[in-house]
């Protein structure tokens, strides 16, 4: 299996999201690998790690979930592997909900 990770979604992704009804709930899988040192898009210097970095800022997407009637519903390292193979583990899952699609995109 091909893993590629991504920050936006592509065009198909977005034509996608669209389809379908509005009134269910989202939840969203977070899978997540840090970096040992945190690099910001602006080229800020840091001496932050990337998993205190994403703490950070997943404290405050906690804030912004709240106000579109959202949440973190789950969030743990990850050890192990109960079952198959992986080159490397993800550090971190975390599962958020949205109640639906106009709240993830207001959000």
């Amino acid at each position: 299996m091909k893993v590629e990770n991504r920050v936006k979604p592509n065009k198909e992704q977005i034509k996608g999201f669209f389809e379908g009804e509005d009134n269910s709930a989202i939840h969203m899988i977070n899978l997540l690998k840090f970096k040992d040192k945190a690099v910001y898009e602006d080229g800020r210097e840091t001496s932050l790690t990337g998993k205190e970095a994403y703490t950070i800022y997943s404290n405050e997407v906690k804030e912004h979930l709240r106000k579109v009637g959202g949440k973190a519903i789950f969030w743990s390292e990850v050890t192990r592997l109960m079952l198959g193979d992986v080159e490397e583990l993800w550090d971190v899952v975390g599962i958020a909900m949205y109640p639906n699609k106009n709240a993830m995109m207001t959000m």
